[in-house]
């Protein structure tokens, strides 16, 4: 009987030992899934190819105060084509949980993957500019955080004009040629065209017949259901004055210039006016720590009209609604507007204009502030190109791209122009 009392307990203790082993490794099984669970990697898809390097720092700084949320950011821009990228994303099984929309027909063509964003802490600050590319019409959402307000048109070194003895920045076509020209007899290229790239001339260049007519949002409007053309339209007519005189007096070989070129070209001194937006000013600085610039209007007429600089929201950001880290991509958005070391980096690191009514526009550099005095004077235009139909601008450039290499004349400009607006639309 003691024999089999001590056998019992010995396979008593046995198996309690063999049972703590388990679960053990059960527990510790499950703290490390915990801890796996705990962490999560968002992945960031952004076009933004002048603020990459600073992004990235701003993620390790918003890391370091979220140890349990990693982001994985990937740039494609500048050259590349964003939104055949982002598709190929989509297609592929591969959504990005942050990525770029421009609103308006884009926010149309991607609603169905966008989270709702207007119950989010900072969607009280953003100007009322700001949130007009990113609301639907019918339902009245919001459905992206805009990245910033910019503004475009020739960027010209101050230092140049004053050598060429160009007194007064260009305000309209006429004085624009007459700049160009004294800038042509003085020995310097007057422009740096980079007709290379699409979005340069497909979209910022051909937005200015667009963005000048009377109401631009009802010429559209027409351009959609047939009561408005554009052939035979003034502002298209005038265009031809842009096109000829860049050509006429810009850099050799526009159509192989791409935008580093072109942005490269300008900060060395090799040309005095850069059609492009304050989004290069880092690059430029970069390059010519020195240079004394400020922005002049892409004039299209010499009417009063002429003198306004194209501004709005460049991008925004959106969040994928089926993501599955969709909580910590919207901590991410608010703490990249509302914390200190957020807003740090979107004024003074990344230099931009802020759409927050939350954000000072601090540490702004000589485009930023001109940009700033344009709007405070109400000499401001829209950008138009979000309201195109989808794959106009490549299309448009393309059209340009044959004219500057002399292929068609400018009434075959315009019709080639209407065709791909009544195929698309």
């Amino acid at each position: 009987m003691k024999r089999f009392i001590l056998l019992l307990l010995s396979l008593t203790l046995v198996a309690g030992i063999f049972a703590g082993c388990s679960s053990n490794n059960s527990s510790s099984n499950n703290d490390q899934e915990k801890s796996d669970g705990d962490e999560v990697t968002l992945n960031f898809f952004q076009f933004k190819v002048e603020i990459a390097d600073q992004l990235a720092e701003m993620i390790k700084e918003f890391e370091a105060e979220h140890p349990n949320i990693k982001i994985k950011l990937e740039t494609v821009g500048g050259g590349a084509d964003y939104g055949a990228a982002l598709k190929a994303k989509f297609a592929s099984g591969e959504q990005p949980d942050i990525f770029n929309n421009g609103g308006f027909k884009e926010l149309e063509l991607w609603k169905e993957h966008l989270a709702d964003l207007s119950e989010e802490p900072w969607a009280a600050n953003v100007l009322p500019i700001g949130k007009v590319p990113m609301t639907d019409v019918e339902d009245g959402k919001l459905y992206g955080m805009p990245v910033n307000l910019e503004g475009y048109g020739f960027i010209y070194n101050k230092d140049l004009f004053e050598q060429a003895g160009i007194t007064e920045p260009p305000a309209t076509i006429t004085e624009l040629k007459d700049a160009a020209k004294k800038l042509e007899d003085a020995g310097i290229t007057a422009f740096s065209a980079g007709y290379g790239e699409w979005w340069v001339i497909g979209q910022h260049l051909l937005n200015i017949p667009f963005a000048q007519q009377e109401d631009p949002e009802a010429f559209i409007a027409g351009l959609y259901d047939g009561t408005e053309s554009i052939v035979g339209n003034e502002a298209f007519k005038n265009f031809k004055e842009v096109l000829d005189t860049e050509l006429k007096f810009g850099n050799s070989n526009p159509l192989t210039t791409d935008y580093n070129t072109q942005v490269t070209q300008f900060a060395a001194g090799q040309t005095a006016m850069l059609q492009q937006g304050n989004w290069t000013e880092n690059m430029i600085y970069e390059i010519n720590p020195e240079m004394n610039m400020a922005f002049l209007p892409i004039p299209n007429s010499d009417g009063a009209e002429a003198n306004r600089l194209p501004v709005g929201v460049p991008n925004n950001w959106v969040l994928n609604k089926n993501s599955e880290h969709l909580e910590e991509a919207k901590t991410f958005l608010n703490w990249m507007v509302s914390s200190e070391t957020g807003k740090r980096y979107i004024t003074e690191e990344f230099a931009f204009i802020p759409a927050f009514d939350n954000i000072e526009p601090a540490g702004l550099g000589d485009l930023g502030l001109s940009i700033l005095d344009y709007s405070k004077e109400e000499q401001t235009i829209p950008w138009t190109w979000f309201m195109w139909p989808d794959g106009a601008n490549k299309e448009f450039a393309a059209s340009i791209q044959e004219y500057a290499a002399g292929k068609i004349d400018y009434d075959s400009l315009l019709e080639k122009f209407q065709t791909t607006w009544d195929n698309l639309k």
